[in-house]
């Protein structure tokens, strides 16, 4: 019976590899099988003197390549779902509606506002036969029509629009409506001019920013700032012509700004007997004589308010002279329901002046 153990003494060759033969490269069992002694059964090799050790060098990299792996895949996927989150995120809190309307735009904020809507607001001179009236205006269409105040252009003989780049045109009044203290002119051979983008009024809320633009004293293209401060506020104007018409120089009689009246009080002088009342947007955006009929702005560079009233000090020498912060303007929704009555002559009639 052949021995299944290795003696003591017997050492393998460590010049050759582990395998199973005899010095001369034969298996063991040759002899055996040609006939040696104990030929009648086959011999077995005996076993090798150790086991080969598995190469666990080559398994740990291959168990940390692949734990790296899987931690890369967990982190990875974090990440992903991390990036995909904030993007999203960032989709639904950015704004809704970008600067649009008035040229290109570029920066952000009252600025963005102001270089966006500056070239579709103007200046507007009327003469009437006891003086000169001075106010803003919007311009609504590419074709030069113009969205002011009545009270700015009322009883007037010749209009004349200086534009933002200091470019002039003479106009007329197409239609004025005094029950709303709004009115429409249109400048004569107008054509591709930088129109305003009407928003909705409806939509805005108190403590929104909003832009104010428009030629107070006379200095064209004037941009203020502040808030909403209060809505469907209720004014009263007078309806008719004659009071407080000169809206960038104030007499001391008049205090220098269009009269109105509001909670029971006068501001700027007597409103008279004939007198209009609407619901206003109160702003505290510095509003000054000559932004009347200017626009108030959304973020968005949207006209939401057509500038209408404000106080003014009685003297310009008052220490409380400038703007307190107390200004209205007309919604612009009421101002896109009466614009096709104000391309008829509006209720007050075609007062063309021509």
């Amino acid at each position: 019976m052949t021995e299944s153990y290795r003696r003591s003494g017997d050492e393998m060759p460590q010049d050759r590899p582990y395998a199973y033969g005899n010095d001369y490269g034969h298996p063991y069992g040759h002899e055996a099988a040609q006939g040696a002694p104990g030929g009648g059964e086959r011999a077995f090799p005996p076993p090798p003197p150790y086991a080969p050790e598995p190469r666990r060098r080559a398994r740990r990299p291959i168990a940390l390549i692949a734990a790296v792996a899987l931690a890369s895949g967990l982190i990875g996927g974090g990440s992903a779902a991390l990036i995909a989150g904030a993007t999203t995120q960032s989709a639904q809190s950015g704004p809704s509606t970008p600067l649009v309307n008035a040229g290109k735009t570029s920066g952000s904020g009252v600025s963005g506002v102001a270089k966006a809507v500056s070239p579709a607001i103007v200046e507007i001179k009327a003469r009437t036969g006891s003086g000169e009236s001075t106010g803003s205006g919007v311009v609504v269409t590419s074709s030069g029509e113009i969205v002011t105040n009545n009270h700015v252009v009322a009883g007037a003989r010749t209009v004349t629009v200086t534009f933002s780049d200091g470019s002039r045109k003479t106009a007329e009044v197409v239609g004025t409506d005094p029950g709303k203290d709004l009115a429409l002119i249109k400048v004569r051979g107008a054509k591709g001019l930088t129109a305003a983008s009407l928003g909705d009024s409806d939509k805005i809320s108190v403590g929104d920013q909003v832009v104010a633009i428009g030629s107070p004293e006379g200095l064209t293209g004037s941009v203020t700032s502040g808030i909403v401060s209060a809505l469907n506020r209720d004014v009263t104007v007078p309806k008719e012509q004659g009071q407080g018409q000169d809206q960038g120089q104030g007499g001391p009689d008049d205090g220098g700004g269009w009269p109105f009246e509001f909670g029971g009080n006068q501001y700027n002088g007597d409103t008279g007997s004939s007198k209009t009342s609407y619901k206003a947007i109160q702003t505290d955006a510095s509003l000054n004589p000559g932004n009347s009929g200017g626009a108030l702005i959304n973020m968005q560079g949207q006209i939401v308010g057509i500038n209408s009233a404000m106080y003014s000090p009685s003297s310009a020498s008052s220490s409380s002279a400038g703007s307190i912060g107390l200004g209205f303007a007309i919604p612009i929704n009421t101002v896109k329901a009466d614009l096709d009555a104000l391309r008829d002559g509006g209720s007050g009639g075609s007062n063309s002046g021509v």
